[in-house]
């Protein structure tokens, strides 16, 4: 596996947050036994995309300087 991606992009990771999210809330006696992980973890890339595509678009009308 030689390509790279940033952690932000990893199913693994995002998979990982949500049970320990999950995990949290179910010692705090949030009832999570419904809760659909693969759902969410979607859900949340579909919001990290949309994030990190208004923060580039923010930041290339922000700019000062030509892009070469």
């Amino acid at each position: 596996m030689s390509d790279t991606k940033p952690w932000y992009l990893s199913r693994t990771i995002w998979a990982s947050l949500v049970t320990m999210v999950a995990g949290v809330g179910g010692l705090m006696g949030l009832p999570v036994e419904n809760l659909d992980n693969q759902a969410v973890v979607e859900t949340i890339l579909q919001a990290v995309t949309a994030l990190s595509g208004l923060i580039a678009l923010v930041g290339r009308l922000k700019a000062v300087s030509r892009i070469v």
